[in-house]
């Protein structure tokens, strides 16, 4: 059984030596959250897709529109699930607070790895890496068996990268990163196996080789271990479902690509025998939107009802859920791991709308084409100038591959030379290839829509430098 003392574990990887006095109020927590709020990789979000590449207006939401949702949303799970708790005399006032603070910097943080152009972005790096890496291992060996650090980025996955930008590549020349408190770090593990495991069992996984300690420290000290969810990472996934699923709806309708009037009766018909829906879509229908406003305003007034009854509709059902499944999570076996089952079949109609609409639009499918393009030219260009280039090569400025090393951020230079069983720097020549390809990976998926696209251009000569 997990333990809430250990699950709330408020010690740091560095320890904390901050000034305590009487103005202080905020727990561990609430620190993590101040730390990282103001921080680039928060504010790099601003100009990284939600659904919509990059965008001229503020009509649709960003990816940092989102994270800053999904910190309300996992704020307000935190609080009532923390209030009947302590209903239960398993929490006081102070583990709710201490959870509430946890959700709501997890909710923030949980996008960071996200690489430009969101999640196509990942499937570009899984697979260039594949053609460019794997296939050419294959190719010279036929035994040839994936270790885990092809895997590593066979399987390249933004929520991995997360952990490893908090943990390692947040604060300059900092390896500890933001530092956080390991009850922090071990809520945003959403699948908390390795990529060895997603080779032959799983579709994701939760940690690269390199965080491996980390992960086993965070494991020690909240009480987890292989395969077993921190609790609140069932929540802080209820919350990042509850917001994109009914945000992209809206975002879609605002866009003018979803034909929300037809749609929502056309939802409305597919769930006419479940009780439950039909009451929902009689209080959205029965909450009138203000009389006097144009065709298109009073549209957008009616999905904007729509998204906020269905998010309290499924924020109703993930916490009965939690509760209803609390023992399973509690002892580390709750297969579903999915608060919001319940309600798979209004998702599943919810995500296909977007699907059909938003995904497969004009806009959409043709900013991919340049996001594709754009991953793997830049790919290509650092991972032929760097990852085969010696010490004396790409240090020389002179050279073409010394001007390509420059360009990479110091931060990930210093981490990618950081030899972390020693604490010291290693010396540029013995930065091994496995470490060239996280130097590359962390400065490429670090980037913006906008900056990839514009650093592509310049590299490839079609436009200059301003």
């Amino acid at each position: 059984m997990l333990n809430w003392d250990k699950l709330l574990c408020e010690e740091r990887i560095r320890k904390s030596h901050t000034f305590k006095d009487e103005y202080v109020t905020r727990n561990e927590f609430e620190a993590d959250y101040d730390r990282i709020v103001g921080s680039s990789s928060v504010r790099r979000l601003q100009d990284k897709a939600q659904v919509f590449p990059l965008q001229k207006n503020d009509v649709v939401r960003t990816r940092l529109t989102h994270s800053m949702e999904v910190s309300a949303i996992a704020r307000s799970l935190a609080k009532t699930v923390g209030l009947r708790l302590e209903s239960e005399n398993i929490f006081d006032r102070n583990k709710t607070e201490k959870f509430m603070g946890m959700l709501q910097t997890a909710g923030l943080i949980h996008d960071l790895g996200n690489p430009p152009f969101g999640h196509y972005g990942e499937t570009v790096i899984r697979n260039w890496y594949e053609s460019k890496v794997v296939d050419v291992k294959r190719s010279r060996d036929k035994h040839y068996k994936i270790e885990q650090e092809d895997a590593d980025f066979l399987y390249f996955d933004g929520n991995v990268q997360n952990l490893r930008i908090v943990t390692k590549l947040q604060t300059m020349l900092d390896h500890y990163g933001a530092n956080f408190t390991y009850g922090t770090l071990a809520s945003i593990i959403k699948y908390p196996y390795s990529s060895i495991t997603t080779i032959h069992e799983k579709k994701k996984f939760g940690y690269f080789k390199s965080e491996e300690k980390i992960v086993k420290s965070i494991w020690e000290h909240t009480g987890l271990s292989e395969g077993v969810r921190h609790p609140a990472a069932y929540l802080l996934e209820a919350a990042d479902d509850i917001v994109y699923i009914c945000d992209d709806i809206e975002d879609g309708v605002k866009k003018g690509y979803i034909p929300w009037k037809e749609e929502y009766s056309c939802l409305k018909e597919k769930l006419k025998d479940n009780a439950v829906y039909q009451k929902l879509f009689k209080r959205i229908d029965d909450k009138k939107a203000e009389v006097g406003l144009g065709k298109r305003e009073y549209l957008l007034a009616q999905v904007r009802l729509f998204r906020n009854y269905v998010q309290g509709h499924l924020i109703r059902t993930a916490v009965d859920s939690f509760f209803e499944h609390y023992d399973l999570i509690m002892d580390g076996k709750f297969e579903l791991s999915d608060l919001l089952e319940k309600d798979r079949k209004l998702i599943h109609y919810l995500k296909k709308i977007t699907s059909i609409y938003c995904f497969s639009c004009d806009e959409v499918l043709t900013l991919e084409i340049v996001g594709d393009r754009t991953i793997k030219e830049l790919l290509d260009i650092f991972y032929n100038a760097i990852h085969t280039s010696n010490a004396d090569i790409i240090r020389d400025e002179k050279k073409y591959e010394g001007k390509i090393y420059h360009l990479i951020s110091d931060n990930y230079k210093y981490i990618a030379a950081f030899d972390y069983d020693v604490e010291k720097q290693k010396e540029l020549k013995d930065i091994n290839e496995y470490e060239k390809m996280h130097l590359i990976v962390d400065f490429i998926s670090g980037m913006t829509d906008s900056y990839a696209v514009s650093l592509y251009k310049k590299l490839l000569g079609i436009s200059l430098p301003e």
